[in-house]
């Protein structure tokens, strides 16, 4: 078995995921994500997926938040 480096559970079905040089064990999704999902900038929402991500490199959950935060450029959708 193998315990999963976010919470510490000792779980015949782990996993793990590679990142650069760092091999990491997880037990379900939902700990990898906890562990590895950058968290906006704004509103500190775990981001799973895309996201935004600002010129110095600042994360954000969509366009509305990269806009508080003084980024205007990206936008949720293209008003018709």
């Amino acid at each position: 078995m193998a315990v999963c480096d976010n919470c510490g559970n000792d779980y015949h079905r782990a996993f793990t995921l590679r990142l650069g040089d760092e091999t990491l064990t997880f037990d379900c999704f939902e700990c990898a994500i906890e562990r590895i999902a950058p968290r906006c900038m704004n509103c500190d929402t775990r981001i799973i997926g895309h996201g935004i991500e600002g010129p110095e490199g600042d994360m954000y959950c969509c366009a509305h938040c990269a806009a508080l935060e003084g980024v205007s450029e990206a936008v949720d959708h293209v008003r018709s």
